[in-house]
């Protein structure tokens, strides 16, 4: 795996784990929602496993295409930048697009555990996509953020780690609000 993508490799896989550490702490309570038309932790996890797994399958599919990538210009750039920037502030919270909020509200979702090992392997999967990703393409744009326009690989690292650091101050939310103590994970 190319040296950059393990160091941002490792930095997601740490986060998810204190992410995941402050979810279980709230027993029982993970899957209640704090109020009225708020997500619950459970679905918080669940919507960071959902964009991550499709995410993963589209690049895996643009990969298996073997078409020409296009490289990503200055305004695509500057764009990903005003993004991150948006994800690390503290308490702005935005609106999830359509079809991931659709997904997230509706209907049953796999409990904390089936889906922490799902997520699970769907990180080996995303290991194994990082760990074979050609030199060539690892600057061409690969992954079109709704956002931020088509990103390269490394900005779709650095969103995965960003979004998942913005839901841990959502999860932080959700245990004051439920008046459980946040988890103190090293």
């Amino acid at each position: 795996m190319n040296h950059r993508l393990h160091l941002k490799f490792e930095q997601l896989e740490r986060a998810t784990n204190k992410l995941l550490a402050s979810v279980d702490a709230l027993g029982a309570e993970a899957d209640r929602q704090p109020a009225p038309g708020q997500w619950s932790a459970t679905q918080v996890v669940h919507h960071l496993f959902f964009i991550e797994s499709n995410i993963i399958r589209y690049v895996d599919k643009k990969l298996q295409a073997d078409e020409a990538l296009p490289k990503v210009d200055i305004f695509t750039r500057l764009r990903a930048r005003f993004v991150r920037l948006m994800l690390r502030l503290p308490g702005l919270k935005y609106k999830a697009p359509r079809g991931v909020a659709t997904s997230t509200d509706a209907g049953e979702h796999p409990s904390l555990p089936e889906l922490r090992a799902e997520w699970e392997s769907t990180r080996r999967q995303l290991e194994r996509l990082l760990s074979n990703f050609p030199g060539p393409l690892l600057n061409r744009a690969i992954f079109p953020h709704p956002r931020s326009g088509r990103l390269t690989i490394y900005q779709v690292m650095e969103f995965l780690l960003d979004h998942l650091l913005h839901h841990q101050q959502q999860i932080g939310r959700i245990s004051k609000a439920l008046g459980a103590a946040p988890a103190k994970v090293a």
